[in-house]
């Protein structure tokens, strides 16, 4: 399995970001997508999901009304679109499957 993140950077206070996760070895289509995040000094927090289809989507307090996620499953990718961003969404973010693969990370810096 193979999840290669992408899209991160650093941006200024309220501007924003769209991160991809591009995958491969697995069955895309039909696996539960989450992203996760990890700041310096901090537990890792996940804080998006999407189910296979699109028929779900779980969002965390801390990012509800700001990010979404979506899925292409003809090109095995899934989306983390990060809107009116803030210095405490500064962190690593990863997407896992649901079978507990993560990919690399991708820095996002807000300041």
């Amino acid at each position: 399995v193979q999840l290669v993140e992408s899209g991160g950077g650093s941006v200024q206070t309220g501007e924003s970001l769209r991160l991809s996760c591009a995958g491969s070895g697995y069955r895309h289509s039909t696996a539960t997508m989450a992203w996760f995040r990890q700041a310096p000094g901090r537990e890792r927090e996940g804080i998006a999901a999407i189910w296979p289809g699109d028929t779900r989507k779980y969002y965390a307090d801390s990012v509800k009304g700001r990010f979404t996620t979506s899925r292409d499953d003809t090109i095995n990718t899934v989306y983390l679109h990060m809107n009116s961003l803030k210095p405490e969404d500064t962190a690593v973010y990863y997407c896992v499957t649901d079978e507990a693969d993560w990919g690399q990370g991708t820095q996002v810096t807000v300041s």
